[in-house]
C-alpha cells in the first residue's frame, strides 16, 4: 500500500482528539449505578462520608471524561458534572418507580432485588435515564454511548433524547427501539418487539418531530409497531400484538391485529 493510504488514515479525528473509550464511559455510568444500587456489586459503605467520598470520585471521573476529546472544557466540564451529581436524588427517585412498576407488573418477579440485579429492562432503564440526564445539558456523543452500551447488552435501543415519564416497565424487552423525539408518559408497558419510530428516515427530517407520542397508562404488546411524529397512543389504551399504527387513537382505545391462522389436519397413516 502506498503512502497516500496511511494519510487518509492519519487524518482521521483519533489522531487529532483523544475522546476516552465507550467502556470508560459505560464502566462510569455502571459505578453510578453500583452506588444507588449496590445490589448489583460488593461495594460496601458504613458510613455518609464514605459514600460522599466515592460519590466526589465519580464526579471527579465524570469531569475527566466531559473535559477530554472535545465534549466540553474543563469548567463546563466541572459545572455539568456537579450538576449531574446534584440531580442524583431525583434520578434515584425516578429509578425506584421503575423497580416499582417492573415489579408489581410482572407476576414472576420475586422482589425489587430480582427486578435490580436480573432485568435486562431495568439495566437498559438505567443507562437510558443517565443518558437522558446528559443530554439535556448539551453534552455530545455520551448520552449515545450509554444507550449503545444497553442495546448492545440487553437488545433494548432507547435514544437518549426521548422523553419518558416515571413508573416505566419494560417486559424481556429484547428489540425494543424508541426515536429520538418520542414522549412517552407515566405508567407506560412496553413488550419486546415495539417499535416506536419514524414514517421515514430521510436526513432532511432531523431536528424535526417524527417519532410517536404514547400518553399515561398504556400497554403496548409485543411486535407492535407505531411510528409518525402526529401519532398519539391516547392515555389508558391497550395496543394488542403486532398492531401497525401511523395514526392517532383515542383514550381507552383496545387496538389489535387479526391474523388469519389455517389449521389442516394431517391424517396419520
Amino acid at each position: 500500500m502506498n503512502d497516500d493510504f496511511y494519510k487518509i488514515l492519519l487524518s482521521k479525528p483519533r489522531a487529532k482528539q483523544v475522546i476516552p473509550s465507550n467502556d470508560m464511559i459505560a464502566g462510569w455510568a455502571l459505578k453510578v449505578i453500583y452506588l444507588l444500587y449496590p445490589e448489583h456489586s460488593t461495594l460496601a459503605f458504613d458510613s455518609i462520608s464514605g459514600l460522599k467520598k466515592y460519590s466526589a470520585t465519580l464526579r471527579d471521573e465524570l469531569t475527566t471524561i466531559l473535559s477530554t476529546g472535545g465534549h466540553a472544557d474543563a469548567d463546563t466540564g466541572k459545572i455539568v458534572a456537579e450538576e449531574f451529581f446534584n440531580n442524583l436524588p431525583s434520578l434515584y427517585d425516578t429509578l425506584n418507580t421503575d423497580i416499582q412498576a417492573i415489579y408489581d407488573g410482572d407476576p414472576a418477579a420475586k422482589s425489587e432485588f430480582e427486578v435490580i440485579r436480573t432485568y435486562p429492562g431495568f439495566y437498559a432503564i438505567c443507562f437510558y435515564r443517565i443518558a437522558h440526564i446528559l443530554y439535556n445539558f448539551d453534552i455530545p456523543f455520551i448520552p449515545r454511548i450509554l444507550t449503545e452500551h444497553a442495546h448492545s447488552k440487553t437488545g433494548i435501543d432507547i435514544h437518549p433524547a426521548a422523553v419518558i415519564g416515571e413508573y416505566f416497565h419494560i417486559d424481556h424487552g429484547t428489540g425494543i427501539v424508541i426515536g429520538e423525539t418520542c414522549v412517552i408518559g407515566k405508567y407506560v408497558k412496553l413488550y419486546q418487539g415495539v417499535t416506536l419510530g419514524a414514517l421515514s428516515v430521510r436526513k432532511g427530517l432531523s431536528g424535526i418531530k417524527r417519532h410517536p407520542n404514547v400518553e399515561d397508562r398504556v400497554i403496548i404488546y409485543s411486535g407492535a409497531t407505531i411510528l409518525g411524529g402526529n401519532t398519539v397512543i391516547g392515555h389508558d389504551s391497550i395496543i394488542g400484538g403486532n398492531a401497525w399504527l401511523t395514526n392517532s387513537v383515542a383514550p381507552y382505545s383496545t387496538v389489535y391485529h387479526i391474523p388469519k391462522i389455517t389449521i389442516q389436519k394431517v391424517t396419520q397413516e
